[in-house]
């Protein structure tokens, strides 16, 4: 009879954790809260995000006259973070870094610049909402990750400020969203038609830890404690974590920066200009091994 009983109590202690983490998967998109007041807001408004960003997807002069949605809007960004109040937190200092970084990040994700565009390679962030790819596309479908298969037919390939790739991060977003992963494992696609969404997605992989790698933000506000393995292998905090977080099987640990992580370095410092902050150190992630190594 107590086996009974104590089966029966694993059988509800079971069931309530599956409920909480229901309840957890679906209370990010409905914590989305307009009137919260972002730490955001005390550096950035609508038009000092015009300024940074006079280029970007529908406000391009080109496109002023053809009706072209202003994608990446201030207003879109602001109700996207509304979802993440830990976003831009912690002292003054702090909070100027990690927007920075952030900026820094989806900027050089998304440019349209070159070394000679109108008004400055800086101004050309937010440009693109779809991946550049040549005619052949790649689909970033991994089949090896089993919780989040792709869908046949559909391409994971980058989209929105993060330019967010591959099946299993469209499914892990689209859980801790919509509450089902299967909700942009079969329409990708949203990410590039609804702003707040695409925002989003960039703001949720900015804030969530995906073993080996920390998150950015933990990185950007000194939550994240390098392990002796990291050290061993180079990972300090700083800005240039970030850009490992993000692209280190790419872009780190060559002993060289690639051009356009040197314009990811270079957006950072312009961004720290802007907000009046000193970067830190360890900007570079030149000489850090990708994280998992």
């Amino acid at each position: 009879m107590r086996h009974i009983r104590l089966g029966l109590i694993l059988v509800f202690t079971m069931y309530c954790n599956a409920q909480l983490v229901s309840q957890t998967k679906v209370a990010l998109r409905q914590s989305l809260n307009i009137h919260q007041k972002s730490g955001i807001l005390y550096y950035l408004n609508a038009a000092k995000w015009n300024d940074l960003f006079p280029n970007r997807q529908g406000r391009n002069p080109k496109n002023l006259n053809k009706h072209v949605p202003d994608f990446y809007s201030f207003k879109a960004f602001i109700i996207a973070a509304g979802a993440f109040p830990d976003f831009i937190s912690g002292d003054q200092l702090t909070q100027k870094r990690e927007l920075a970084a952030f900026l820094a990040n989806i900027a050089q994700e998304t440019s349209g610049g070159w070394a000679d565009a109108p008004g400055g390679y800086f101004k050309w962030g937010l440009y693109f909402v779809n991946e550049r790819q040549d005619s052949l596309k790649n689909n970033y479908a991994d089949n090896s990750k089993k919780n989040y298969l792709p869908v046949a037919g559909k391409y994971y390939f980058g989209r929105g400020p993060k330019q967010l790739s591959w099946n299993y991060n469209y499914g892990q977003f689209s859980e801790a969203w919509f509450g089902s992963k299967d909700s942009l494992l079969q329409h990708p696609e949203w990410l590039a038609e609804d702003p707040v969404l695409s925002f989003a997605s960039a703001i949720w992989f900015w804030m969530t830890p995906q073993f080996p790698k920390p998150s950015c933000h933990d990185i950007m506000t000194g939550h994240w404690k390098p392990t002796d393995n990291d050290l061993q292998k180079g990972r300090v905090p700083g800005f240039g974590a970030t850009v490992n977080v993000i692209n280190g099987g790419v872009e780190c640990g060559t002993g060289t920066d690639l051009e356009k992580t040197t314009y990811r370095y270079r957006y950072y410092q312009y961004f720290c200009n802007y907000f009046q902050v000193a970067p830190g150190e360890n900007i570079s992630c030149s000489n850090q091994k990708p994280f998992g190594q």
